[in-house]
C-alpha cells in the first residue's frame, strides 16, 4: 500500500470493531471493580437488592440525593479505609496487658476522659492485673462545629499518653471506621493485649467484675471471646427521622446477631482476626452491626452476657449502687452523673437497709 493511501473498507470495519470491543471490555472491568472482595451471595445490583447486602457507594444507591446528609457523607467516603495518624501511642502497652480499655467518642469530651482516667480507666496495676486505657478520636476542627482544641489535645496527649487520633471527620456514622482504624493499629501499639473492652465514653463500667470474669475463662474460651448485650433478629430502621435510619437502597434484609455498640468485651486475638476479615466486608454505618457482619464472616456468633445493659437499667435501679454491683457495663450515663463507688472491705455500704459491698466502678 502506498503512503497516504486509505485503508480498505473491510480493514476500517475491523478496526472500529476492535475499538468498540475494547471500550466494552473496559466498561465491564470498571463495573465489576465495585464488587471486588465480596462473596457471590453479596453482589450488589440496582433495585431490588438481594437480602442482607449493602452497596459499595453512590453509584448503586438510586435515591442517594434524597438521603440524609450524614448517610450521604458515609456512602461517599466509605471506600476510604486509610487516614493519617495525628496522635500515636506506640509505647502505650509495655509488656502484655491483661485488659485494654478502648474508649470511643469525641475530641471535645475532655471532662469525660478525665473522669474515666480517675475511675474505671485508671492505668497500671488494677486488682493485680495490668490495665491500659486508650481513647480513640477522629479530627474535630473548628469547621466541624467544634472549637479548635488542637492545642489542648496536644497537651493532653503529652501529659497522659493515652490518645490515638486519626485525621478523619468524627461523626456517628464513622464509628465503624474508628473500629477499623483501631484494629489496624493494634499490631503496632498494643499487639499483646489479652482482652479488649471497647465502648463509648458515656457508659458505666465495673472493671473489677470484668477482670474476675476473664480470670475464670479457660484458654479455649478466651481465644474466641466476644460478649455483650446481643441483639438478634433486628433489621434497619426505615424512618428518616430516626438516628439509625438506613434506606432500602443501602441495605435489605436482617442484621446478623450483634452486640450493642455501647460496649462489648472480646479477646485480643479476635481483634486482629476482625481486622483481617474486614477487608472482605464492606463498611456499614452502624458500628455494632458491622462488627456482627465481620463475626459472621469468621463463622462466630457474639455471646449474650446478662451483665451488659446497653439500653440501660430499670428507672428504679439507676441510682442504686447495690443494683449495679453485679452488672458489667451499662449505657448510657452522662458526665453530670459521674460518680465512683469504692470497694469497702471493712465498712459495708448501706443502701435501702441492706449491706452492699461495692466494687471499684464508675458511672458516666
Amino acid at each position: 500500500m502506498q503512503n497516504g493511501a486509505q485503508m480498505p473498507t473491510a480493514g476500517r470495519r475491523i478496526g472500529v470493531f476492535y475499538v468498540m470491543l475494547t471500550v466494552f471490555l473496559c466498561g465491564l472491568l470498571i463495573g465489576s471493580s465495585w464488587n471486588l472482595g465480596h462473596d457471590k451471595g453479596s453482589r450488589q445490583r440496582n433495585p431490588p437488592l438481594p437480602p442482607g447486602t449493602a452497596p459499595l457507594g453512590p453509584p448503586q444507591v438510586w435515591d442517594y440525593n434524597t438521603l440524609p446528609q450524614k448517610l450521604r457523607d458515609f456512602l461517599l467516603h466509605m471506600r476510604c479505609r486509610s487516614y493519617p495518624v495525628l496522635l500515636n501511642q506506640l509505647g502505650a502497652c509495655a509488656g502484655k496487658p491483661f485488659l485494654l480499655l478502648a474508649v470511643k467518642w469525641l475530641v471535645p469530651h475532655l471532662e469525660r476522659r478525665q473522669a474515666i482516667r480517675e475511675t474505671r480507666g485508671r492505668a497500671g496495676v488494677v486488682w493485680s492485673r495490668t490495665v491500659v486505657t486508650l481513647f480513640l478520636l477522629g479530627s474535630a476542627a473548628s469547621s466541624h462545629d467544634f472549637p479548635d482544641l488542637r492545642g489542648v489535645l496536644g497537651h493532653e496527649a503529652q501529659t497522659h499518653r493515652d490518645l490515638l487520633q486519626w485525621d478523619y471527620r468524627d461523626t456517628f456514622f464513622n464509628l465503624t471506621l474508628k473500629d477499623l482504624l483501631f484494629h489496624g493499629r493494634l499490631t503496632l501499639c498494643c499487639p499483646q493485649a489479652q482482652s479488649i473492652l471497647k465502648g463509648d465514653d458515656d457508659v458505666f463500667v465495673n472493671t473489677r467484675r470484668i477482670i474476675e470474669y476473664l480470670e475464670g475463662l479457660s484458654g479455649v474460651q478466651a481465644k474466641d471471646l466476644f460478649i455483650g448485650d446481643v441483639i438478634s433478629g433486628a433489621g434497619p430502621q426505615r424512618d428518616p427521622k430516626l438516628k439509625y435510619f438506613i434506606s432500602e437502597s443501602v441495605f435489605v434484609g436482617q442484621y446478623p446477631p450483634y452486640a450493642g455498640g455501647g460496649g462489648y468485651l472480646h479477646s485480643g486475638q479476635l481483634a486482629l482476626r476482625l481486622f483481617n476479615v474486614s477487608a472482605r466486608v464492606i463498611l456499614y454505618p452502624i458500628d455494632g452491626v458491622y462488627t456482627g457482619m465481620c463475626l459472621r464472616k469468621l463463622g462466630l456468633v457474639p455471646q449474650r452476657h446478662v451483665g451488659f445493659k446497653t439500653f440501660g437499667t430499670e428507672k428504679k435501679y439507676r441510682r442504686n449502687p447495690c443494683a449495679h454491683r453485679t452488672l458489667t457495663l451499662v449505657h448510657s450515663r452522662t458526665p453530670g452523673r459521674v460518680f465512683s463507688w469504692l470497694y469497702l472491705t471493712e465498712n459495708p455500704f448501706h443502701m435501702g437497709g441492706s449491706a452492699c459491698f461495692v466494687f471499684s466502678v464508675s458511672c458516666y
